[in-house]
């Protein structure tokens, strides 16, 4: 199965007590474990940062039995009526409290699988329980906000670099366990780039161990990638890829960024297209110098040369 290969799943916290989040946080979640009750929840924050691995550890520690369902692949009526009901309808072969995580639920769709769902929470409150993670709560209806404790996952600065110490240990056990070699710097380096996505973080290590060693040649390799991965999303014209890469590369320089776009016009770009996209990086590198969101006017730039420029 695909989950023995995953770092991600393979090394996924069981407890608590391994999660890495802020204190604070942490000792919520414990509290609830040490109760052994677990209120609905909406767990709310940015990708990878751990909602759904807290959500696992916890039921993991108290040895409930629960389903997982991605609200973005399977968040139709149909799934509730089905997969969620004949769950939450039977009875735990461990005799405790059942749960169902439902992660991305914000891509549940609000005008009738959300409001379905509150139903659910209702007539299913004896013996099941909801534990619901998103990127964006304001995408989760009221009435669903009023069912559940709401917890946000922001990270304070002041908790970051413990954080990253932890992390730090616990990507090298991960290396060291599958054999493989690797410079700590450049192991470093990853860390700072990504946090707080553990989850990336983990992936990237894991693509760039495929050779059996991790240096500091996988820096560079990392930003080519990276930037390949870019220019392909433009070349299809795919706005919500583009959006998500300058999303999730926002501390990348964008000085460097228009120089790469600029240095490997020749090689990516049709040559009828050079000019308009050597226009365009003068632009929006001018705009760069005033502007105060910078993640905004790169992401303008990348929408210009998605439209106006043509890939070879």
């Amino acid at each position: 199965m695909q989950k023995e290969f995953l770092w991600v799943e393979k090394y996924r916290p069981k407890t608590v007590a391994d999660t890495v989040l802020p204190p604070e946080l942490k000792a919520t979640f414990q509290e609830f474990v040490n109760q052994k009750n677990i209120p609905n929840l909406i767990l709310a924050g940015t990708a990878g940062i751990g909602k759904t691995t807290i959500a696992r550890a916890m039921l993991e520690e108290l040895g409930c039995d629960y389903i997982v369902i991605n609200g973005s692949m399977n968040g139709n009526i149909d799934t509730l009526r089905n997969d969620i009901k004949d769950f939450a309808s039977s009875i735990s072969l461990q005799g405790g409290r059942k749960y169902v995580i439902l992660d991305e639920a914000d891509y549940l769709n609000a005008n009738s699988t959300q409001p379905a769902l509150r139903n659910f929470m209702e007539e299913y409150s004896k013996n099941c329980g909801f534990i619901l993670t998103c990127n964006f709560k304001n995408r989760i209806i009221e009435p669903l906000h009023s069912r559940c404790s709401v917890i946000e996952f922001k990270v304070a600065k002041k908790d970051l670099p413990d954080m990253a110490k932890q992390m730090l240990q616990r990507v090298c056990t991960i290396l060291n366990t599958e054999n493989i070699v690797y410079d700590k710097a450049a192991v470093v380096e990853v860390l700072k780039k990504y946090l707080p996505d553990w989850r990336r973080i983990i992936n990237e290590l894991q693509r760039y161990s495929a050779t059996g060693s991790i240096d500091s040649g996988i820096l560079i390799n990392t930003t080519q990638e990276s930037f390949k991965i870019l220019l392909e999303a433009i070349k299809d014209k795919n706005f919500t890829q583009v959006r998500k890469w300058v999303g999730e590369n926002s501390d990348v320089d964008v000085t460097t960024l228009f120089r790469q776009f600029y240095d490997n016009a020749a090689q990516y770009f049709e040559p009828q297209s050079i000019p308009q996209l050597i226009l365009h990086l003068g632009k929006y590198q001018y705009q760069a110098a005033f502007v105060s969101d910078q993640e905004i006017n790169t992401a303008a730039a990348m929408i210009e040369i998605m439209v106006d420029c043509e890939l070879k």
